[in-house]
């Protein structure tokens, strides 16, 4: 997260609607689910990192955060910073098409679906707005491992937004389970699935990839960090899966995966690479 502010802090200044400035604090000690109650209508959300927590306001918030101080004398006010929406996701919320599917913000009424699979999609303070290269060809890998062969059980690890899990639920998988370790992306994609109509399909749950592994799915989606990878590709149980897409990875990082993906006897289908620089997978075992 800190690299990310970071980042976002070289950006050119615009805004854009519905979000438009983000106020964002950060304090050492976690923020509790029940310490929320009393941050106000300007609230956007709370994203865990280890031992500190990022509170996201619409609008500034030194007098709640005031309130809350007084409440919880354990935390520590470090730092805060300003950006505009479009700085913090690396892009503005535009209509995307990417394969077969269209990605929409949910407060845009206008847009003609002839023939693409719509998707409704606020990202929230959540990465993940499709616009990041390995979301894009996480899509594309989905529309053509499911043109090979349709999936019905998927597990999407890492899920964010959860526009992956709504792109396979989507093309028909009949259960899919999403998780992610960090508990404001569940709640984010929580509502993306409610937008979407969704609920008796994808179920979200919050924890670590490995606590999932034992459940049954067809297909494996891992757009997540690439030390987790690694691990994943140690686990007997991963390796029995049938058939993962697997990203998140720079070059480096895909050469010693794809080692280890055919030292495990998968086939490499295809993959995909943004300027060989970020690069997708799509395996099967055997």
């Amino acid at each position: 997260m800190a690299e990310l502010i970071e980042n976002s802090e070289n950006m050119n200044e615009t805004l854009v609607a519905p979000y438009r400035d983000l106020y964002i604090y950060l304090f050492n000690g976690l923020v509790r689910e029940d310490d929320e109650v009393i941050l106000g209508d300007t609230f956007l959300g709370n994203w865990v990192e280890e031992d500190s927590s990022f509170l996201f306001f619409e609008k500034s918030a030194d007098k709640v955060l005031t309130r809350l101080l007084k409440r919880r004398s354990d935390l520590e006010l470090v730092n805060d910073y300003y950006f505009t929406y479009e700085q913090w996701q690396g892009g503005g919320l535009d209509v995307l098409t990417i394969e077969r599917f269209l990605i929409v913000p949910p407060w845009e009424k206008t847009v003609s679906t002839e023939g693409l699979i719509r998707i409704l999609l606020d990202p929230g303070v959540v990465f993940g707005n499709g616009l990041h290269p390995t979301t894009r060809d996480c899509l594309r890998a989905i529309a053509f491992a499911h043109g090979q062969r349709p999936f019905s059980s998927v597990l999407d690890i890492g899920t964010g937004t959860g526009v992956l899990a709504l792109a396979v639920a989507c093309l028909g998988a009949e259960r899919v389970l999403a998780a992610d370790l960090n508990p404001l992306c569940v709640r984010t994609a929580n509502k993306n699935v409610r937008l979407n109509g969704l609920d008796e399909i994808i179920e979200l749950i919050e924890g670590p990839a490995e606590d999932f592994l034992d459940e049954p799915a067809d297909l494996v989606v891992a757009n997540i960090h690439h030390a987790v990878i690694c691990d994943l590709l140690e686990r007997r149980v991963f390796r029995k899966k049938d058939r993962l897409i697997i990203s998140g990875l720079m070059r480096s990082q895909a050469r010693e995966v794809k080692t280890q993906l055919v030292s495990r006897r998968f086939r490499i289908i295809r993959e995909w690479d943004h300027d060989m620089t970020w690069f997708t997978f799509l395996a099967e075992i055997g």
